[in-house]
Order: C-alpha cells, then structure tokens, then sequence
C-alpha cells in the first residue's frame, strides 16, 4: 500500500523533492539548482523548461536515495515562488525580456521592472486594492501583465496562459488548468471570499481584454490547495518524474504558505494555529497569519480568504530581502572572501560559519547581540515590502569604521540579523493594532535553522520563536497537499495537526539585553525614517 507523499518545492535559486511518511517524517530528499538570469538589476527571469527538469531529476533522486518505487507514492503536492510564467499555443514559452530568448519565459517574483505599473494602479484606488493591504506590489502579477501588455505586445497578444509558477508545475504534471486559490488570491486579486474576478479592476488599469474573454488567460476553475487535480500524474508526466500514471496531484500552494502550512500546525487542534504568526525565512521572508475574520492591516497583504488554511483569512506581510539581504551584507564586507574561504574548508555557508563564529565569541546566544556594537542595518535593500508597503525604500547600514577583519564581519553579520528581527516587529506591532493575536512567532526557512538566528529573532521581536520539528516544513507543507489529494488526510487542517509539530522554544531576552534591544530598535526606526525621507 502506497504510504508516502512528494512534496516538491521550487525557490528561487533551486528545485527540491522531499518524501514523506504519514506521519510527516521525511525518508529523502533531493535538490537541483535552477537557473535565474539577471541582466539589469530590476530584471530576473527563469525557464520553466529549466525548472521542469529540475523538478523530475530531484524527484528520482529522492526516490532512488530512499529506496522507495512508484507503487509507493500516494500523493504529490507542489509550491512555488509566485513568479510570472507565459505560455504560448500548445504550451509553448514565450519570451517575457529583451532577450527575445522563448526559453526564459518566467518573470520571477523579486522582478521589479513593473514599478511603473504598480504606482499607476495605486492610484486608480480601486477597491480592490483593500484586499492587498492598500497597496499592490510590483511583485504581484497584475503589474507584470500590464508591463508585458506595454512593452512586449507580441508576446502578451500571442499569450495562450499566464500562470502562477505553482499553477504551472500541476497543469505541467495533470493538463489541469486549474489555478490554486492561494496563487490568484494572494498575487492576481481573485476575490475567493466572493469567488470572483472583479472586471471592473481590469478595465480600468488597462487589462480589459482579460475580462472580455472570461479571464480564460488566468484562470477560470479555481480550487483550494489540496485539492486533486485532473486524474492525476498524465502518462508524459509520470515517465519523466519516474512515477505511476494517475497517481494524485493536488492543486499547490506558494512556497512561503506550503512553509506556513508545515509550521505552524501540529497544536492539536485547540485553535492555537490562530494565534502564531508564521515567519518563512529563505531569499525573501514572507509572514502568515490565519483568522477567523477578515483583518485589513495597512502595508500587510490581504486579507485573503482561504489562500493558505481553507476557510480562514490570511494575512501576509514579510520582507523582500531576508536571506538575500544577509548575503548582499557579507559580500560589501573585504572580509567576504577569507571568510567564504573558511566556510567552505567546513562545509558550511558563509552566512552558518559566521553564525557559529558569533556564537564562539559569545556566552550565550542572547549575548551575540553585543558583537553588533556600534552597527546598525536597515535591510531595505529591494524595498520595504511590508508594514511600509515603499519598494522605493533602500538599505541604510550606519556606524561602520575602517576595520576590514573577520571579526568586524561577524559584526556586520549580527547587525544585518538583528535589523530583520526589528522589520518582523514592525509587522507584528502594526498587525496587532489592527486586532491580531499573537503568542508566537513560527520559524522556518533555510536562512533560519541555525539557533543563534533563532535566538536573535526571538530577542529583536521581543516573542517566542518555536522551531519546526521537522526540518524542512516547506517541502512538509507540500506534502500535507499530496496527503489531502490521496484522502490520506480529509482535509489540509487534519493534515497539519497530524504531519506536523512545534520543535524548540526560543525564549526572548530580559533585562539588561532585552533594554539593548529597546535602544537598537529605535534606532533603527530613526535611521529607517531617515532614509524614507530621502
């Protein structure tokens, strides 16, 4: 009896398959890297041909390492960064830059050539725009669209399907066209509280043709995540990825919801899911938070119904460069080198071997905090995504000497920490002055796993930071999707109680170091402002 669930996630830099048993242990994983172009650096495309590849050669991988066959899978579940793919007659690529290459048909989510068109549809104020938090993103695919629709006018006219990347992934795998509510809702305005598009929105931003045809080009069946799809894995589809026709593919979910789903479940069922803010740390951060009733939190997107937990409301905010930012902050520093040296002698990133370096030099990991001295980073550096809704906003990195060590490295290091630890207080503060409870801050995420990152997180935002007990919860949440799609699971909240389950606690500091932090965060309110007035 097939008793394991795939659960492929793509990221930006990656592609990886995880297996799970039914009690949301991982048996294997594997991972390919993707390519991501970056001409300009407003610009950043991928091919989904690429990213297809990636996905089949992780999957057989994960099968071969853990010994598993086909007959053992019972369900697949995908999530994805919400990038922009295009398709053509036949399902064809469409070129989507300057390039003019079909194969790089992908505007990838931190892609902010559509600044122009998200001002313009800003100021339209259309009512639309409350289920955004106010304000669209150039992230979000509206903007995209009309920035193709303007500048690439071959490429939108000729355009069969816009999908979201995880939309792509499970109609590359079924033929379905189904769209997941998470995708349209979170990134395309769909209204799932209503069930509907609003045509209105469209016409009057300049996308009119969408609703003219039925907004066939973006998605007319739209289902919950979970969902099976189709009847399952085509025959094309099992061959590449090494899996039995018709096995159960369930309609994803974007990679920081598929991180939300496989954190912050596993409480048993007494309602404590409302009450922690999911916090997804990779490339970008994303947070999630799930109520019963709707919430409008200025500069937090949302609220959307049904988008990460069927029949809650979540709203998200999060920060465009977590992970990224931390890298752009070691690669400035003329230690970058010498350290990425050491780091790679241990087998480590650069950003895991200066965690430990912090925590050698200090006497607990609240301590670290100490070894940011005098630095201070605002990590603005692709705008403030959320509570400030600015993607004008930049980096500000004040208090920096001559020295060009690798102690002033591991320094930096802590400061560019702690100054995302103040960002995710921010969205926490203004999110409970519109009313949302929270107890709790769920972490996940590659650039998270280390403790002191954990600790640091905990400390900034002044709330406990609870760790996943499985490792990986991205590629868990994927595979709470593939359980619900066999019937494993009835429903993606029994899948989260059952598959999932809070690890450590990281208590915030108190006292003296919890004053420390007091200090640091008005500062780096004061130096964030400064910077918005520039």
């Amino acid at each position: 009896m097939a008793r394991h669930f795939i659960g492929i996630d793509v990221g930006t830099g990656s592609a990886r398959a995880g297996i799970f048993d039914r009690d949301g242990a991982m048996v294997a994983k594997a991972k390919r890297d993707i390519a991501l172009f970056r001409d300009e650096p407003d610009i950043a495309e991928q091919s989904s041909g690429d990213i297809w590849r990636a996905v089949c050669a992780s999957v057989r991988e994960a099968l071969a390492t853990g010994g598993l066959q086909a007959d053992d899978i019972a369900g697949i579940g995908f999530d994805a960064t919400c990038s922009l793919v295009v398709l053509g007659a036949g399902g064809a690529p469409l070129p989507v830059g300057t390039s003019g290459d079909p194969e790089r048909n992908i505007i990838v989510w931190m892609d902010h050539r559509a600044l122009g068109q998200a001002q313009r549809i800003n100021r339209t104020g259309h009512s639309v725009l409350g289920y955004v938090g106010g304000t669209i993103s150039p992230e979000m695919e509206t903007p995209k669209l009309l920035w193709l629709k303007e500048n690439l006018p071959e490429t939108y006219g000729s355009a069969w399907q816009f999908l979201d990347l995880a939309d792509f992934l499970t109609w590359r795998a079924t033929g379905s066209l189904a769209r997941s509510v998470c995708t349209v809702t979170c990134k395309w305005t769909y209204l799932a509280h209503e069930r509907r598009w609003d045509a209105g929105y469209f016409r009057e931003i300049g996308l009119g043709d969408l609703a003219d045809d039925g907004f066939s080009r973006i998605g007319t069946e739209i289902v919950d995540p979970g969902q099976p799809l189709g009847a399952g894995l085509t025959a094309e589809a099992a061959r590449e990825l090494g899996l039995n026709p018709g096995t159960p593919v369930a309609a994803g979910l974007i990679d920081a919801h598929a991180g939300g789903v496989g954190s912050v479940g596993g409480q048993g069922g007494d309602g404590s899911v409302l009450t922690r803010m999911a916090y997804v740390f990779g490339t970008s951060a994303c947070t999630m938070m799930s109520s019963t009733d709707p919430l409008f939190i200025p500069g937090v997107w949302g609220p959307y119904y049904s988008a990460m937990v069927p029949g809650l409301w979540l709203s998200e905010g999060g920060q465009s460069a977590a992970g990224a930012a931390i890298d752009h902050l070691i690669a400035l520093h003329p230690a970058s080198q010498e350290a990425a040296a050491k780091a790679g002698a241990a087998r480590q990133s650069p950003p895991e071997w200066l965690a430990d370096e912090a925590v050698k030099a200090s006497t607990s990991l609240s301590d670290a905090a100490h070894l940011a001295g005098h630095l201070h980073v605002v990590p603005d550096f692709l705008g403030n995504r959320a509570p400030f809704a600015n993607p004008h906003a930049r980096g500000v990195i004040a208090g920096l000497g001559m020295e060009r060590d690798l102690r002033s490295l591991v320094s930096l290091y802590v400061a560019g920490l702690l100054g995302l630890g103040y960002g995710l207080r921010q969205i926490v503060a203004a999110s409970r002055k519109r009313g949302a409870a929270i107890d709790a801050i769920a972490l996940s995420g590659g650039a998270g796993e280390h403790p002191l990152v954990r600790q640091l997180i905990a400390d900034a935002t002044g709330i406990p930071v609870l760790a996943s007990r499985e490792s990986d919860p991205v590629l868990l949440g994927s595979a709470m999707l593939g359980a619900v799609a066999s019937g494993a699971c009835g429903s993606l909240q029994e899948a989260m109680a059952r598959m999932s389950a809070s690890g450590d606690c990281y208590r915030p500091a108190t006292g003296d170091a919890a004053d420390l932090h007091e200090r640091r965060f008005r500062a780096f309110g004061a130096l964030q402002k400064t910077a918005f007035s520039l």
